[in-house]
């Protein structure tokens, strides 16, 4: 794998939506290509997004139970 991808944290990677993991179907998706720069700006937007996601999920079931 490339090191710009090393680091992705596990929960962002496995992280599902509507039955896909979004983080792996993002870059399958795009197999074959080579990415730009943009592409990968907005690959690291994406598991940001997944794991405050996956965060504020964690504070909501921690207030809610």
């Amino acid at each position: 794998m490339c090191p710009i991808f090393d680091n992705v944290p596990q929960v962002a990677w496995e992280f599902y939506i509507g039955g896909y993991q979004a983080a792996q179907k993002w870059l399958k998706d795009r197999k074959g290509r080579t990415l730009d720069f943009e592409d990968i700006l907005h690959y690291q937007k994406i598991i940001v997004a997944l794991a405050e996601t996956e965060r504020v999920m964690r504070e909501v079931d921690a207030v809610c139970h």
